[in-house]
């Protein structure tokens, strides 16, 4: 139990902080409120009325999102294979470089389909 003691006090200074932060936030800070801060903000852009079901997004916010889970999963296979090459010999070899050719049909799927293009 001593050894775990620092990473304790530790979590337990930075909860602190974090909530000693938000409830002085709220204590001492401004209370002007208006209209346009209770708005949804939409990166500087007037918000549009949405329908009552949500509404459709565009492909390119799915794609955006596997494109960035597709490398996510390939940074978290490469750096164990690159950690232990040597041990692997050709065999880690080839299966990684049939892993990276599946993900580059991940990537070359997203930008096919305009992914990669923002208007």
């Amino acid at each position: 139990m001593n050894a775990y003691a620092p990473i304790l006090v530790l979590g337990a200074l930075g909860a602190g902080f974090a909530i000693f932060s938000v409830v002085m936030a709220t204590l001492i800070g401004p209370k002007r409120y208006n209209r346009a801060k209770l708005d949804a903000y939409e990166c500087g852009i007037e918000p549009t009325p949405t329908p009552a079901g949500g509404g459709r997004f565009p492909i390119k916010y799915y794609l955006t999102a596997m494109l960035f889970i597709v490398f996510d999963i390939e940074i978290v296979f490469l750096y164990p294979w690159a950690v232990t090459f040597d041990a692997l010999g050709i065999f880690g070899l080839v299966e990684m470089l049939l892993f990276v050719l599946t993900v580059f049909v991940a990537y070359a799927y997203v930008w096919r389909r305009g992914g990669l293009e923002w208007d």
